[in-house]
């Protein structure tokens, strides 16, 4: 198995993401998870931008519309919150597209909406010009029952 990229600073965020849901529980709207986590960033001394915006480009054009993903932490992981009954395909791609864009390559999403935390890697490397995608998703009820 290959080193998992920014294995700790992941680690450090899926805490934070676990105390909020703790917290608030779901069925809240996804501005109040991004709120909290704001919170907890600022209290843990994480740097983070939130609504970071990414111009695309198409043929030499930049395009009158951008992309916003919810957080850039630590200058190098993408976060982008849900409050869904679960994580979809859709939401999977919309990180990807992110990262494409920002060119960096982790993004770390996460879903406060089911009855316990959902998260998912989702890893962007490029590997001779070509893109390939490394995620992994997972359910945290019985971990966060340990904690």
């Amino acid at each position: 198995m290959s080193d998992l990229i920014y294995k700790d600073e992941v680690y450090k965020l899926v805490g934070l993401c676990m105390e909020i849901h703790r917290e608030l529980g779901k069925g809240h709207d996804e501005v109040i998870y991004k709120d909290a986590f704001v919170v907890e960033l600022q209290r843990a001394g994480i740097p983070f931008q939130r609504e970071q915006r990414y111009e695309i480009t198409y043929k030499g054009v930049v395009l009158p519309h951008f992309y916003y993903a919810d957080f850039v932490v630590w200058d190098k992981i993408i976060f982008e919150a849900k409050s869904a009954e679960q994580l979809v395909d859709a939401h999977t791609k919309q990180v990807l597209n992110y990262l494409a864009a920002s060119k960096l390559q982790l993004g770390l999403l996460a879903n406060f909406g089911g009855d316990s935390l959902e998260w998912k890697r989702v890893v962007l490397s490029r590997n001779q010009g070509s893109l390939d995608l490394q995620s992994n998703s997972r359910k945290l009820a019985k971990l966060a029952s340990k904690v």
